[in-house]
């Protein structure tokens, strides 16, 4: 059992959310089943079904999905550590990094961020909800119209759904932590029993028989297949680096490190793995049964005859993807801007605030496409990445894994993480030249072949930068010792 930090925080850097926790209750399987509702969504099927329908063979796109995933799991398990030991969310430690009040930089980025995310995985449940009743309903199609009856894009029918999904996740959100780690311990497993009929109902159609062959294949370049290899690492990375960033907003409950690491190695290479083989078989399967392939799975479902499978099935995908959407999105939002002015916006108002701008967002015209899901994906990461590479070298190579956590909530001007103003130049500087890294690979022409690695640059830059620039403050003032 780890044990408990005698913190007792006071003033206008704390609530009850962001202190200490004091009763710690997650197992090795409640990561484990966090893992599953992250990777068990119709988001996450839809990624992967693009890698495959990329060109490059399967058996390169599984040993890239591997390495990636194994490399998220290592990301993980040391993002765990200052929380588990501490017992403060995200936005509490990288005050360590930033300074108390610098830190409300990176911790509103990664807040923006999860609003997006929220809003893509509440939409992509809500258009899963419009196809049910657009099966069971076709004289609904007219509301389905969003030239006809729609509003920034959504159609009626959409708007309803829409709300709908976002109104339970709210409901769910609103009863804590407790309540979201139970939901989330059923949730996620759910998907692989729908997931197992789906496939055994598409063997049952093809007669047993399935070829990796229909898949799209291309004649490529060692070059060409390297650099897809790369993409398919690089994306993998950045579709989970939102909850990376912020794990230790769940590691910060886990009665040990063992059982993060635990929970961890089942939830994500052998959980995901396993989620990837499934989803790489649906996939196969949708050619010869539906004529062409398909990577939404809830399109897979209505185009089936049966009414009881595509009920059960909708019902599952939809569960699945408001359990990802509550852990990794909902939870690290309200942490995030509850951080912004502790004393007056409580875990609860920022999850308030993260959903209100969910439906700002319009999340429906960033994720609609296989082209719009990858560069949405770059984009997401370039923010990302530097903040993860920033706070892991900082952690582990500036500080060496020391913390005082007393300081951390602290605005005395000799406390450890208090610098002038509040906030630390250093971080602050390497975590905007490495965005400008990240956003000169996405968006200047000549670098459109370094795009899909986003993550990587934005994640090594904002590590070097770190380190390069507190080297040199360090030397500096040295140097203004000795002329002194």
């Amino acid at each position: 059992m780890t044990q408990l930090p005698d913190v007792h925080p006071s003033g206008r850097l704390t609530n009850a959310d962001l202190a200490p926790v004091q009763q710690r209750t997650w197992a090795w399987k409640d990561f484990l089943f966090l893992w599953m509702s992250d990777v068990h969504s119709v988001a996450g099927y839809m990624t992967v079904g693009t890698f495959f329908a990329m060109g490059l063979p399967v058996g390169s796109v599984l040993f890239g999905l591997l390495i990636a995933i194994l490399t998220v799991q290592i990301l993980c398990n040391l993002i765990a550590v200052p929380s588990l030991r501490s017992g403060a969310p995200f936005p509490v430690i990288i005050r360590s990094v930033f300074g108390v009040y610098g830190a409300v930089i990176p911790a509103l980025v990664r807040g923006i961020i999860a609003i997006g995310w929220y809003g893509i995985q509440t939409w992509l449940a809500s258009n899963a909800v419009v196809l049910f009743l657009l099966r069971v309903l076709p004289s609904l199609t007219t509301y389905s119209d969003a030239h006809h009856y729609g509003f920034l894009g959504l159609s009626l029918l959409g708007w309803m759904a829409f709300l709908l999904i976002w109104s339970l996740q709210l409901a769910v959100f609103w009863r804590g932590m407790e309540s979201i780690r139970h939901f989330i311990d059923w949730a996620g497993p759910a998907i692989y029993i729908m997931m197992i009929l789906l496939d055994g109902v598409l063997l049952w159609k093809t007669h047993g028989q399935i070829s990796f062959s229909v898949l799209p294949r291309s004649d490529l370049t060692i070059g060409q297949h390297l650099t897809g290899l790369l993409n398919v690492i690089s994306l993998t990375i950045a579709f989970f680096s939102p909850i990376v960033l912020n794990f230790g907003d769940f590691s910060r409950y886990g009665v040990s490190i063992d059982a993060v690491k635990r929970g961890n190695f089942w939830g994500l290479p052998i959980n995901f793995m396993a989620f990837s083989a499934l989803a790489l078989t649906t996939v196969t399967l949708t050619q010869p049964v539906f004529g062409k392939i398909l990577i939404d799975p809830v399109e897979t479902v209505t185009r089936l005859d049966s009414q009881t499978i595509m009920v059960v099935g909708i019902l599952t995908f939809v569960v699945a993807t408001i359990g990802i959407n509550i852990s990794a999105n909902f939870v690290s939002a309200a942490f995030d801007f509850s951080n912004i002015a502790p004393a007056k916006i409580s875990w609860r108002s920022g999850g308030i605030i993260a959903s209100i701008g969910a439906i700002i967002l319009t999340p429906w015209n960033l994720y609609a496409r296989p082209d719009l899901i990858h560069f949405t994906l770059d984009v997401l990461g370039l923010f990302i990445a530097p903040v993860t590479g920033i706070l892991l070298a900082d952690y582990y190579l500036v500080q060496r894994q020391t913390l005082d956590i007393d300081a951390l909530y602290s605005t005395d001007p000799a406390a450890r993480y208090w610098y002038k103003g509040g906030l630390n130049p250093v971080a602050v500087w390497a975590l905007i030249l490495a965005v400008l890294v990240g956003l000169a690979n996405v968006f200047i022409p000549a670098l459109t072949a370094f795009q899909n690695f986003a993550w990587f640059t934005g994640f090594f830059s904002g590590l070097a930068f770190h380190l390069l620039l507190t080297r040199l403050t360090l030397v500096g003032g040295k140097a203004s010792q000795q002329a002194s």
